[in-house]
């Protein structure tokens, strides 16, 4: 497989190698060992998600207190859909910013967010699944979002406003600034004190 790092520090794009023949196709899309090569630990696995959305289904902008935070490694395993990373860490180099990867059933890529980056995907097609391997348990309390509509974030969902359709939770959800000016947001700071408590296998 190849790792690509994104342009939001701590963000990869894992392309896997596909074999194929006439029984249909093996590949691997996830190794701890090629990841923890680039991120520099192990991703300790927690938990595991599927969502099933149909086109237009915006989910995110989700992010979870740190520590411990959520990292995530996602692709899509039926459909299409665009995921998108987003630097919501105050103080990062790269803060408000964000990248994205194409996750669909042809070139089966996987996406990784490390602790304290923003996750948002929007289904392209209907029936969308898309399965997350987590490193924490979900849990209410610590989960936050953003509105994935702001536009001073400005994601580009290649999908027309009109059709985007959003939970009410994330409708509701404050803008990047209103959640830096509320104190929601982890620091740059924690996110790298916390990576190096991972790295040092504390």
């Amino acid at each position: 497989m190849q790792i690509r790092e994104l342009k939001i520090p701590d963000s990869y794009e894992i392309t896997p190698k596909q074999f194929g023949d006439d029984r249909g196709v093996f590949l691997e899309w996830y190794r701890f060992d090629r990841l923890e090569e680039h991120i520099g630990h192990p991703l300790n696995l927690a938990q595991a998600n599927t969502s099933v959305s149909k086109r237009g289904v915006v989910r995110g902008i989700h992010f979870a207190d740190v520590p411990p935070s959520q990292a995530k490694y996602v692709t899509a395993t039926r459909g299409a859909a665009l995921d998108f990373v987003i630097d919501i860490r105050v103080g990062s180099p790269t803060y408000g910013q964000w990248d994205s990867v194409l996750l669909d059933e042809t070139d089966r890529r996987a996406i990784y967010l490390g602790e304290g980056l923003g996750h948002c995907f929007v289904a392209l097609s209907d029936d969308t699944t898309v399965s997350y391997l987590v490193s924490a348990p979900y849990n209410a309390a610590r989960e936050h979002g953003i509105d994935p509509r702001d536009p001073a974030i400005g994601l580009e969902f290649g999908i027309p406003a009109d059709e985007l359709i959003l939970s009410p939770k994330d409708i509701e959800a404050p803008t990047l600034a209103e959640a830096e000016a509320s104190g929601l947001l982890p620091t740059w700071e924690q996110v790298r004190a916390y990576s190096d408590e991972l790295n040092r296998g504390v």
